[in-house]
């Protein structure tokens, strides 16, 4: 399933969704002007590698550079490929207006990276010996979706099913679409733990991304600025909080 688009109408416009999306557009344009060898050094310098956490012998002795954590927030302005960066950046510019909406632009880059940490965090917590660094924005755009199905539960967002070579259109409610994604994760998750060797996709990261962001938008969101979050009492958009 792709999303296409929402329903939820935007407020203001999002310049800290744009702001992070020309800032990943930009380094991934420098990083494909490098080589193979000077990309894997880039991942793994400016990556997260949770071994070089967990373990500082081995890293000193790969030479991994002392750090003072930059990587758990550069890691996710890196990706691995267009594929990797569209997606990334598509659901980011699709969800991430209407939270920008409630939490204001600078709000919102804090929220963003705040996600992103939450996120890796719970990734190194169940591969903390993994020596395979983790790059890409999936976990900070997952909150965003963690906090939109929290205020926006309402919403509808239409998606496109491809059958083979004849594309299907449907609208869903965003807590579905939403919902299936979340799972989605965790299955993954969990059958990658229990699988040996390397894993291409940071499944825990997702899931604590998306849990960090349905958390944390309660503290973020900003009195009065909610026009079209849900109600509760109406079952419908709040145009008074």
């Amino acid at each position: 399933m792709i999303p296409i688009r929402d329903n939820v109408p935007r407020v203001t416009t999002p310049f800290g969704v744009g702001l992070i999306i020309v800032t990943n557009a930009l380094v991934f344009l420098y990083t494909q002007t490098l080589g193979p060898l000077d990309i894997a050094s880039l991942y793994h310098v400016f990556g997260v590698v949770p071994a070089r956490f967990f373990s500082p012998d081995w890293a000193a002795w790969a030479g991994y550079p002392d750090t003072l954590g930059w990587p758990l927030f550069s890691y996710m302005f890196l990706h691995g490929g267009w594929l990797h960066i569209i997606m990334n950046m598509w659901m980011l510019w699709l969800f991430g207006d209407n939270i920008e909406d409630v939490t204001g632009h600078g709000q919102f880059v804090l929220f963003y990276l705040l996600c992103g940490l939450a996120a890796v965090s719970l990734h190194m917590v169940f591969e903390s010996d993994s020596t395979i660094p983790i790059v890409g924005a999936s976990g900070a755009v997952a909150g965003v979706m963690g906090a939109y199905v929290f205020l926006y539960p309402h919403g509808r967002v239409t998606i496109l099913v491809p059958i083979i070579i004849i594309p299907l259109f449907f609208q869903v409610p965003s807590a579905f679409f939403l919902s299936i994604w979340f799972i989605s994760q965790i299955a993954s998750g969990l059958s990658s733990s229990v699988q040996q060797g390397a894993h291409g996709v940071a499944w825990w990261a997702h899931v604590g991304g998306f849990i960090a962001g349905a958390v944390l938008i309660r503290w973020f969101r900003r009195p009065g600025y909610c026009k079209y979050c849900y109600n509760p009492d109406t079952k419908d958009y709040d145009e008074e909080t």
